[in-house]
């Protein structure tokens, strides 16, 4: 074979090399990215000038594929992979280093590669881009569904607060003129049912935001410390460790004392409630420049994918009948959303969960 005749052949393998690599992007199932990936690194061998003996690693993020008889000393090319102009992995291909060198590779052969890296980068950034608009679309949706049962839930309040007070009015009364010793005792349960549903209203409020505050200014580290003080016996209870991380001892927001109290011990006793014995939950209070965040780490099964967007809703509960009302997080959800501050959580590592709060700074 001539030389022009073996440089129209490798430019041929090049050219088909690219043909493939933009049907296999072009075609990219996202949720499949791996395998991609993994057909992009056999065609990058096919193309290369001695392809019996030429190999490719490909990593870029959490992904990385090669091919059978990759090793990592071989001699060989490289190039960079940018997603958003940032580097977030590489592609190599490489020969037998005992019986080749970089003169061996053709000037062609960079170029190529350096093509299909920025390929692969733009395909990463499609991922990307898709997911976001995903997770985004997702909170637009649960916050519009929360903004909903807040309307919901406020009318609903109101409407309970009139007949509760009512019966427990009447009750009281009645208290007063009965002296049979067993309809005394009946009218004391029906006085502990009504101030329960009474209960049960201002959990209500407190999710649609309804409830009176009395906003100051307010020392975040000692409100967190006597919270874990008081969930002492809880936590002894299962052996479980608390460990707690402060920026700063002297934060400082604007907050209603007594609701800020109610979040931090919502959110610890819900962690302590889902930990394993003998794990550790992490309390951290960071301070930036115009946010303070706390975050309530445990180490126990998570929130099933399934029921994420659910997690905020009110009398929505994973716990037994008679452990909970699935008042918690809503409420606790409404609160910080009164307090102009948002929640947020995410998996923990290598299980359970962790719940962001952050608040505006003063």
């Amino acid at each position: 074979m001539t030389s022009v005749e073996a440089k129209l052949k490798e430019r041929v393998k090049e050219l088909t090399c690219l043909y493939e690599v933009t049907s296999i992007i072009v075609n990219s199932d996202y949720d499949q990215l791996e395998a991609s990936l993994e057909a992009i690194a056999y065609c990058l061998k096919r193309a290369w000038q001695f392809e019996n003996v030429t190999e490719v690693f490909l990593k870029v993020g959490e992904y990385q594929v090669q091919t059978d008889d990759y090793y990592h000393d071989m001699v060989a090319l490289v190039s960079k992979i940018k997603v958003f102009n940032k580097i977030e992995g590489e592609v190599i291909v490489g020969y037998p280093s005992n019986k080749y060198t970089l003169d061996d590779f053709l000037v062609e052969e960079q170029t190529l590669l350096n093509n299909v890296a920025l390929d692969i980068g733009n395909l990463i950034e499609r991922k990307q881009i898709r997911d976001s608009e995903a997770i985004t679309r997702r909170k637009m949706e649960r916050t519009d569904r929360l903004h909903i049962l807040g309307e919901i839930t406020a009318g609903i309040a109101h409407e309970l607060n009139t007949p509760l007070a009512n019966i427990l009015g009447f009750a009281e009364l009645l208290t007063d003129k009965i002296k049979d010793k067993e309809a005394v005792r009946d009218l004391e349960k029906i006085m502990d049912s009504a101030i329960f549903s009474r209960e049960i209203v201002k959990k209500l409020m407190f999710f649609a935001c309804e409830m009176p505050q009395e906003m100051k200014t307010v020392q975040l580290i000692p409100i967190v410390t006597s919270v874990v003080k008081l969930l002492e016996p809880s936590l002894r209870s299962k052996n479980l460790k608390l460990t707690k991380v402060f920026d700063n001892e002297n934060i400082e927001l604007r907050a209603d004392t007594v609701q800020l109290t109610q979040v931090m011990f919502n959110l610890i006793m819900n962690a302590i409630y889902y930990s394993h014995d003998g794990s550790t939950i992490a309390v951290q209070v960071l301070e930036t420049d115009s946010q303070i965040s706390i975050q309530i780490s445990d180490q126990g099964k998570g929130i099933p994918t399934e029921l994420e967007d659910k997690v905020f809703e009110p009398f929505f509960t994973t716990k037994p009948i008679g452990e909970g009302t699935g008042l918690g997080l809503s409420v606790v959800h409404g609160i910080i959303t009164s307090h102009k501050g948002k929640i947020e959580y995410k998996p923990n590592t290598p299980k359970g969960t962790i719940f962001t709060v952050d608040f505006p700074k003063l």
